[in-house]
């Protein structure tokens, strides 16, 4: 343990340069005893590390000192490995680029650990697409992850939920969601500064400009990512729903979210001598739950709100007068019956 905290020291120090004691801390989950006092080893065992006090002070190694203590473990080759199943990096116009990373990857290998390394493509294969679906359609991808990674503005245009509009946009980050891809941006010459989400499968067209922009030096992706998704979620349910659910309903129930699911389980009461239960859960509109209350089918009872019940009462009926006058079509036809005119 010491000998890799200490290492993972030197590398957090030799690929990110002045960094706060404090950083190193929460980077390796230690405290700040524990960072001092492996920073006095590897000063002891020669490596070079300068410390500064003040507002930008840290650690940092002595200018181009670098440790050559950089070969993997066996763990961590596979790991990279996983990494690099195809799908993603084909997607954005590496999936060459990948397979030459591959092979050099490979080459520096010991051979016991290039075996074990080359199992992992046969054994492990990543497939984001759900069942019976295809995967988005991307025409714009690679233009847009170029955009990324030189900062250069992309006009695009791009059809949202209420309209087609056309925008220049300045492109943060592009983010893998399911079989979905999305481009977080800054949308250029509008009061909103901030970054918006767009689906790139919904931009119709687009150019790379030459004119770049400055990246915000201090936006993370990921953080960004975790909070809008979290703020989506939670603000698209906009109402709630009383049920009585069965065994079976529950457990379909369950799998409508995991906010739906977190609200059931918060709210379930004892289960009744049929093994029914009433559960309050969030719903975003009467028509988007109507539609989903019926994938429940004799499995759920609406108790609250009334338009709820009223409309799968009224989409409940509409489907038995349908169904009932197929059925008895079928039937007169089976026996030989010619139909009366109407």
């Amino acid at each position: 343990m010491l000998a890799s905290r200490l290492l993972s020291i030197l590398m957090l120090l030799q690929s990110r340069g002045r960094t706060s004691a404090r950083a190193l801390a929460e980077t390796l989950e230690v405290s700040l005893r524990t960072i001092y006092r492996d920073v006095d080893s590897l000063s002891a065992a020669g490596v070079p590390i300068y410390g500064g006090r003040g507002r930008h002070g840290g650690f940092q190694l002595r200018e181009g000192w670098r440790t050559q203590l950089t070969g993997l473990t066996a763990g961590e080759a596979r790991a990279l490995f996983m990494t690099g199943l195809p799908g993603p990096a084909q997607a954005l116009g590496l999936g060459e680029a990948a397979a030459s990373a591959h092979l050099k990857l490979l080459a520096t290998l010991p051979d016991d650990w290039r075996g074990d390394a080359e199992r992992v493509p046969a054994r492990f294969h990543l497939d984001p697409v759900d069942w019976f679906r295809a995967s988005p359609p991307a025409d714009h991808l690679r233009l847009v992850a170029e955009a990324v990674w030189n900062e250069r503005r992309v006009r695009m245009t791009y059809e949202s939920w209420t309209a087609v509009t056309e925008r220049v946009v300045e492109p943060l980050g592009l983010v893998l969601k399911g079989s979905a891809w999305y481009l977080v941006a800054r949308t250029v010459r509008t009061e909103r500064r901030g970054p918006q989400t767009y689906r790139v499968g919904a931009i119709r067209a687009a150019v790379l400009l030459e004119e770049r922009f400055q990246r915000p030096p201090r936006f993370d992706l990921a953080a960004f990512w975790s909070e809008s998704t979290q703020r989506f979620e939670e603000g698209i349910y906009r109402d709630a729903a009383t049920l009585r659910v069965s065994p079976r309903g529950w457990k379909r129930l369950c799998g409508f979210s995991p906010i739906v699911a977190a609200a059931a389980e918060r709210t379930a009461g004892a289960p009744q001598a049929d093994g029914r239960r009433e559960v309050t859960v969030p719903i975003e509109s009467v028509d988007d739950a109507a539609q989903q209350m019926l994938q429940l089918g004799g499995e759920v009872e609406v108790l609250e709100p009334h338009a709820l019940r009223a409309a799968l009462h009224e989409a409940g009926a509409c489907m038995a007068r349908l169904n009932a006058g197929a059925a008895k079509k079928a039937k007169r036809n089976a026996a030989g019956a010619t139909p009366r005119p109407a």
